[in-house]
């Protein structure tokens, strides 16, 4: 955790929860269990990141909730306390000695917390699809991170009503060069569901069908990259039937039994 947050952001959440209230985004209510159950969510990515580096499984899904991939070094906002995504990319790096970890985040919304923690960070590529302009405002193209992280941000600003036709051909066109480029060592994804066009937050049109195809290309990238290592980690999605299909259609793909 403190690889990734800072000593007083921690305490703040921490005491934040314990008496309820408000996190520092203004958008992000507590209640006094919300501290364990963000440390809970953090352990999880931890342990399919070592069940999945271990050899134990070739990839895992974490459905944990809070998100956290708007979770700053040292502010939470957007529903999200700690980033887990990152947690697990530094405990990949602290534990396991990985150079090369990449983040993908198709959440409907920029992964501003994400982004910011690896911004000048090359042994992190931080590549995103999110509605903009949108929430939280960040991730325009120009954004592609500074000093040693130069290059090593990939985003890719969606219009409103884009779909999956824009979607496959931002990952086939940029996002599987990139990897290849790359060749990380470890692939996780921030999985937000919130681009269904059922999702009430915003306005992108991807299906649960679009979701197991981008799992599909991801899948194929990873294993020719790094031995089909995957560790996905649940982000947005607040339409519920819609987020159930699309999860159920992205773990099919995990397990082999996608059509």
């Amino acid at each position: 955790m403190s690889k990734v947050h800072t000593p007083a952001h921690i305490r703040f959440v921490r005491e934040t929860c314990l008496r309820g209230g408000i996190l520092d985004g203004g958008d992000t209510p507590v209640s006094k269990d919300s501290y364990e159950v963000a440390l809970l969510a953090a352990g999880a990515v931890i342990a399919a990141v070592a069940a999945v580096l271990n050899g134990g499984m070739e990839n895992a899904f974490c459905a944990v909730r809070p998100p956290g991939h708007h979770a700053t070094q040292a502010v939470s906002m957007g529903f999200c306390l700690f980033n887990n995504a990152a947690i697990g990319a530094r405990f990949a790096q602290a534990a396991h000695g990985l150079k090369r970890v990449a983040i993908i985040d198709w959440d409907v919304h920029h992964g501003n917390g994400t982004q910011e923690i690896f911004y000048e960070d090359k042994s992190v590529f931080y590549i995103s699809t999110h509605q903009y302009p949108f929430y939280p405002g960040t991730g325009s193209r120009t954004e592609t991170g500074s000093g040693e992280g130069k290059g090593y941000t990939l985003n890719i600003p969606m219009s409103a009503g884009s779909g999956e036709k824009e979607y496959l051909d931002a990952f086939r066109g940029e996002i599987l060069p990139a990897l290849d480029r790359y060749r990380p060592e470890l692939i996780m994804i921030s999985a937000g569901f919130d681009a269904h066009r059922d999702d009430p937050l915003a306005n992108i049109n991807l299906t649960e069908e679009s979701f197991s195809k981008l799992t599909l290309l991801i899948s194929e990238s990873a294993r020719r990259n790094c031995n089909g290592k995957i560790v996905s980690v649940l982000e947005g999605g607040y339409h519920l039937t819609a987020l159930a299909r699309s999860v159920e259609a992205h773990l099919r793909v995990f397990t082999g039994k996608h059509s």
